[in-house]
């Protein structure tokens, strides 16, 4: 079972569609919640869209705010499992002003509806950014 190098956990990573962020709160007590995303080089970046949410004050900014250490995963599943693999990017998150007041976060905007045009085709992302600034990329695949 072989791992993925650094190099082929990224690519596998950005080919992605979709991910899982993984917060902690200051008391440590863990987040999970799936995201869709955008990379450039060694920085993941993603953005509160405009998909219902059970509140406009969300958990992973606030634990981001306290505790920037994140992880991010994701994977490939098959019922074939010699087709399985997951690529992780472990790094330190901050959250930036919303793409109208942060051109550092109009420039992650752009990538993330590059990726995703028919989702952001009529509504861009217009909430707070992510950058993550990954430190470690690995990953596993079956065969």
């Amino acid at each position: 079972m072989p791992s993925l190098t650094p190099h082929q956990a990224r690519e596998a990573f950005t080919a992605s569609r979709v991910a899982r962020l993984a917060t902690a709160d200051p008391a440590g007590r863990p987040h999970l919640v799936p995201v869709v995303f955008a990379v450039t080089g060694d920085t993941v970046v993603l953005a509160v869209d405009h998909k219902p949410k059970r509140s406009i004050r969300l958990k992973r900014l606030a634990n981001i705010t306290a505790n920037p250490a994140v992880c991010l995963l994701a994977d490939g599943y098959h019922e074939e499992w010699d087709r399985l693999w997951w690529a992780r990017a472990d790094g330190d998150a901050r959250v930036l002003l919303p793409a109208a007041e942060c051109a550092r976060s109009g420039h992650h905007v752009a990538l993330l509806t590059a990726k995703y045009r028919d989702q952001y085709a009529n509504r861009a992302p217009a909430g707070p950014v992510v950058e993550v600034t990954v430190r470690r990329w690995s990953g596993w695949r079956a065969t």
